[in-house]
Formats: C-alpha cells, structure tokens, sequence
C-alpha cells in the first residue's frame, strides 16, 4: 500500500473511533456563543470541535494539529461544517503566529499527550507491544526530528539520564542511561524489545506495565519537545485571547499538568514581584482568574466507556 493510501486509510479508521474526552466540561467552561473564533490546538479526530460547532451555529474554529494523519482525520469529520473551519498542520504553540489571526480568540481547547489512535497504531512507534519500531514522532516525516531510536543511539549518557529523570521520573535512570550508552556501539536501539531488553537488565527482572510506560513516556516528551512546547503555546494562547475567553487544557501525566497549573495560578495572580521587594513593580493586576483551583477528572460512566480517558485532568482559565 503507498504511504498517502495508509495515511487515508488511517485517517478513516480514526474518524470512526474518535471520541473526545471531557466533551461536555470543555463545553460548559468555554460556554462557545455567536460567531466566535475558537482554536482547537490538537484537533485529533476533530471530535471536541465537532461539539463546538454542533452547539453554536454560527462559531469558527481553527483546527489544528501537528500530526498529518489526524488532521486528514479531523477534515473529514469536520467536512459537512465547510468554510467555518480552518485547518492548519502546525504545534499549537506555533500556530498563532503561522496563521496570522486577524481577530482575538474567543477560546482554545489543549487535549494535551498522544491519542488512543497513535497508540494502536504500531507503525507509529509509541507502543511497546513486542516488535515495533521505535519512532514516536508526532507529526511523523513532517517535521525533521530525531526518531526515538534515533535519540538512544546518538545522544550522550547525561542527557539520556535526564530525560529518564526528568520526563519519567524514573529512579534508575543513570544506570539506565549508561547501560544504553554501553550496549548500542554493537547493538543499536531499533525496536520496542531492544529499549525493554535493557531496562529488564537494570531491573534485573521483567518490567512491569505501568514502569515501561514510563520509559516510553519519557522517550516520546523528548522526541516532541512536548513540554517546551507547552510552556511556550500557553503564553503565546494566552496573548491570543480576547477579553472574557477562556483556555481549557486537558492534560494526562503530572509533568504537563504542573506546567498547566502554575501557569494558570501565576496569571491568576495581581502581584509576582519576587519576595522581598519593598514596593510592587509588576504588572499589578492579575491578567485573569483560574476557573478550577482544583483538575476536574471524568466521571465513572466515561471512564467505564473510555478507559484511556481515567488519566485526564482538565483546568480552565479565563482572561479579563
């Protein structure tokens, strides 16, 4: 089968079972009315934005994201909406300044992590069932990043250590590194069996599910750049919002929704002059105010239906 019939074929497979999470949360928090312009920065299947555009007539979104094969995806569901959606292959934390918004954001929705459907997809490398290659690139060939192979054949011990530390939080993650770094001159790194061979090594027994899925994790945060790009989307978001709008984010491990959660208290915030400073010298006010002190998570009957949404942890924000 040639590449674009797979992608194709992908792209249907996925429109069939995509299924937003949080759908009616995001809705109620963002409250889309008129004939707002919305940003859907990680359109996926297109189903969050379906909602949106079922519930308010007259409201446009920009559909976005960095994967080809989701935004085939979210263009055919979203096809019977015509000319109220625009869509654009980018990061979402690159797209405000690649489309050039001519008016501000009436909302914008993050579902953050990878989707069920890259999951499933062995082709994409982020799984590690038995035999698959070790890829991880979220928006695959489109963007010139190393692959996840790529990365634990080439990078040093310290910065391998880092991201098992850091983006893992694994406990073993020197000895990790180095036993990478000590095996890949005469084996390199090519498949899902060959980065769980060594880590049973470090363990000295076979790794659990949950401990391999935090290796992987911390492979794929890195190939992505993800919470960079996090850090830097949420202000450039944040800039892009009309008065009155609201951010909504979806995050699924703890790095990304400590990232969320600060942001949204340090905007939430009249004062963040550093402690000590005698007279306030900052901006004064705060620049909105956080719609959920605490994540909301999904309910019973939505996790009982979508188990890969257990995870989830939605905050809001809404500017002045």
């Amino acid at each position: 089968m040639r590449a674009a019939e797979a992608v194709t074929k992908r792209a249907e497979h996925r429109v069939r079972y995509h299924e937003p999470v949080m759908a009616a949360e995001v809705m109620e928090l963002m409250g889309p009315s008129g004939s707002g312009l919305y940003l859907d920065g990680t359109v996926g299947g297109g189903g969050h934005s379906r909602v949106l555009l079922e519930r308010c007539g007259e409201c446009r979104v920009i559909a976005v994201d960095r994967d080809p094969e989701a935004l085939a995806a979210s263009e055919a569901a979203l096809a019977p909406f015509g000319g109220r959606v625009r869509f654009a292959q980018a990061r979402f934390d690159q797209v405000v300044d690649q489309v050039g918004l001519l008016e501000p954001l009436a909302g914008a929705l993050l579902d953050l992590g990878v989707s069920s459907h890259q999951l499933d997809d062995d082709e994409r490398g982020f799984t590690f069932r038995r035999a698959v290659d070790l890829d991880m690139r979220m928006a695959g060939e489109a963007e010139e990043v190393p692959t996840a192979a790529q990365l634990l054949n080439e990078a040093n011990e310290g910065d391998l250590a880092r991201i098992f530390h850091e983006y893992g939080e694994e406990p073993r993650a020197r000895r990790l590194a180095r036993e990478v770094v000590s095996l890949r001159p005469d084996t390199p790194f090519r498949t899902s069996d060959d980065l769980v061979a060594v880590y049973a090594r470090v363990l000295g027994r076979a790794p659990k599910a949950k401990e391999k899925a935090r290796i992987f994790q911390a492979l794929r945060i890195a190939v992505n750049s993800e919470l960079e790009a996090l850090e830097h989307g949420l202000v450039r978001i944040r800039e892009a919002l009309g008065s009155t709008a609201t951010l909504v984010v979806i995050a699924y491990h703890s790095l990304e929704d400590r990232l969320v959660k600060n942001a949204f208290r340090e905007w939430s915030r009249s004062c963040v002059c550093p402690p000590g400073i005698p007279l306030c010298t900052c901006r004064g006010e705060p620049l909105g105010s956080n719609l959920t002190r605490t994540p909301l998570g999904p309910g019973d009957i939505e996790v009982a239906r979508n188990p890969r949404a257990r995870s989830a942890r939605l905050r809001a924000w809404r500017k002045s």
